[in-house]
């Protein structure tokens, strides 16, 4: 049975490929932020690590901890990021964690030096503005 995905305020939106970026640009940091207007808690990070990209959420399942800000590093072949608030680790490709947590990872694809994320909700490397409540 297929079902569909939303959020509390009963938003949904379909899970489509959504532009982020020239890979060019885009691979000169190791870690870009990629903002959802959804909210903080639907953030996503994109990594370049050897020549690839990877997305997963932005904050750690354990406390909510910037993963963007965590260390990278390459454990035996598995690329890992690790939480700099309680040093969890999480892999790149999968989001799997050794604490037995697991990260919502995103596909990405390369197309005409473009970056695209697989994704519920438009992402954007600069915050959204604030909506108003009325």
């Amino acid at each position: 049975m297929a079902s569909s995905s939303g959020n509390e305020d009963g938003n949904t939106e379909s899970v489509s490929w959504r532009l982020i970026g020239q890979a060019s640009e885009l691979s000169k940091k190791q870690c870009c932020m990629m903002y959802s207007p959804l909210g903080h808690d639907f953030d996503v990070c994109l990594f370049h690590v050897k020549g690839e990209f990877f997305a997963m959420d932005a904050r750690c399942s354990h406390s909510g901890g910037p993963l963007c800000d965590g260390d990278i590093e390459d454990a035996n072949g598995v690329l890992q990021v690790f939480c700099p608030w309680h040093d969890y680790d999480f892999n790149l490709r999968t989001g799997k964690s050794g604490t037995g947590l697991q990260q919502e990872v995103y596909e990405v694809k390369i197309q005409d030096n473009c970056v695209y994320v697989k994704h519920a909700s438009p992402l954007c490397l600069k915050p959204f503005p604030a909506v108003k409540k009325s």
